[in-house]
């Protein structure tokens, strides 16, 4: 189980690691995002744990990255280049 939060921490640093690299204009500080992808995949990761029981670490580890990733998804400004429309 400690192996398994310690993946899923890993993991989680690892998408917001992507996240904060590749869309860096669109969210804020990295301390945030970094905190917020290792909190979601541990979370996801003691969500699927609960549900699914011990034995079955990958899809443990499946439901850590994707809630790390909606976790990470809420984050995200929208971008500063909004077209208006013509009736606006």
């Amino acid at each position: 189980m400690i192996l398994e939060a310690l993946g899923s921490a890993v993991l989680g640093l690892a998408l917001a690691w992507a996240a904060a690299h590749r869309l860096s204009h669109r969210l804020p500080a990295r301390p945030l995002v970094f905190s917020t992808g290792i909190a979601g995949a541990l979370f996801g990761d003691f969500v699927t744990h609960t549900a699914l029981g011990p034995g079955v670490a990958w899809l443990s580890l499946a439901g850590a990255a994707v809630v790390s990733a909606a976790s990470l998804s809420l984050l995200l400004r929208p971008s500063t280049g909004l077209r208006r429309s013509a009736t606006a």
